[in-house]
């Protein structure tokens, strides 16, 4: 059922053999120019094993299962879908040149070190576990899956930490003040525009919420991990903040429009996809669906139309954070008062926030530095 569902959520791919989840974009066929690529069965059948191993026995979520199969789907590739019992390091070096080489069809450029990192994680993972499966343990050591490292110049690379764009408050408010109301459509993408103000919750807890989690008295969202996806299934108590309060009017109204005149009950989807069916024989959107949605797409997707016909760079909702925090660091000047803003974002540490949604770039740490007063010294 699991592979099922990893191979269901991959659209346009070609008919594959049951145990072949995963197709990344680099090694699909075109099934109208070329046959159906290989597969190896012995390989399909410890394949699966150790991503049943992965999701069941780890506990991996379904994105991390899913990014496994692809790595290992590509080294095996590369190596013409050799068994796994003919197994040898030569392999392994060959593969690391010709990823570190690929060039990736979707940029045009070289793989990324991150991705890099992340292909060759996924089959040290895989190949330190079939070392100890049976019909494999007298041919693949534990030793030979350090053979998928990566170099710590790549390592140092892949994991450097680099300032990401934001949205400034005025450029936020000036896609809100752009965005229509006419339709339903319309009210409901400017409502999430002014709840990612109001909270800087993520995406996928964005798309998770139901009306049940809104307390319009109080003033707060409760991400219950149980029934939103929030990150790492972590339960959070998000007050609103106290931004502009064009976001908390907005906001507001559409709560009370959904329970008031589309009569949405407290289990019903907070952002509900929308509704599409056949009007004078043509297919219109005809209302909201009472779920919510199966994943972030469509909110992600959401946010960068709404930037991109503001004529400004398309900012994914993630980037709200960043700039919730540039605010929050004006707005509560007391180191209690930023913890409790940290908390209020999700935050276990005061430290994730800053480090990670509030660098210091080398410029203003050497403005900071020499900006030490005479008193300060001469203590």
């Amino acid at each position: 059922m699991l592979l099922q569902q990893l191979s269901a959520s991959r659209k346009g791919l070609v008919a594959i053999p049951k145990g072949y989840p995963i197709t990344p974009p680099e090694l699909s066929l075109n099934p109208r120019s070329s046959p159906m690529r290989k597969f190896n069965e012995e390989n399909e059948r410890i394949k699966r094993k150790y991503l049943h191993h992965l999701r069941c026995a780890q506990r991996k979520d379904t994105a991390t299962v899913q990014k496994a199969a692809e790595g290992i789907l590509r080294f095996e590739a590369r190596t013409n879908f050799a068994d796994f019992k003919r197994f040898h390091i030569e392999q392994v070096i060959k593969f690391q040149d010709r990823i570190n080489s690929e060039v990736s069809k979707a940029t045009g450029k070289p793989l990324a070190k991150s991705t890099i990192r992340s292909i060759l994680a996924a089959n040290k993972g895989f190949f330190f576990w079939l070392a100890d499966q049976p019909g494999y343990k007298s041919r693949i050591r534990h030793s030979d899956a350090d053979y998928f490292n990566m170099d710590a110049k790549g390592q140092r690379v892949a994991s450097a930490v680099r300032e990401t764009p934001y949205p400034s408050m005025e450029m936020v408010r000036h896609v809100f003040d752009a965005m229509p109301t006419e339709t339903e459509q319309d009210r409901r993408n400017k409502a999430v525009i002014a709840f990612l103000m109001l909270t800087g919750a993520r995406d996928g807890a964005i798309a998770s919420l139901r009306l049940k989690h809104i307390n319009m008295i109080d003033g707060y969202v409760f991400q219950d991990a149980r029934d939103v996806r929030t990150k790492n299934s972590k339960t959070i108590t998000t007050y609103f903040l106290p931004v502009d309060a064009v976001y908390h009017e907005c906001f507001a109204d559409w709560v009370a429009f959904l329970r008031k005149k589309k009569l949405f009950g407290p289990d019903d989807p907070l952002f509900p996809p929308l509704k599409v069916g056949v009007v004078d024989g043509a297919m219109k959107v005809v209302g909201f669906e009472r779920q919510c949605y199966k994943n972030a797409n469509a909110i992600r997707k959401l946010v960068k139309d709404a930037f991109k016909t503001a004529d400004l760079p398309e900012y994914t909702p993630h980037a709200f954070r960043k700039t919730l925090v540039k605010w929050a660091d004006h707005a509560y000047p007391t180191r209690e008062a930023f913890k409790a803003f940290s908390q209020n974002i999700g935050h276990s540490s005061v430290v994730t926030t800053i480090s990670a949604y509030y660098p210091v770039s080398l410029e203003r740490q050497g403005e900071l530095v020499k900006a030490a007063s005479p008193a300060s010294q001469a203590k």
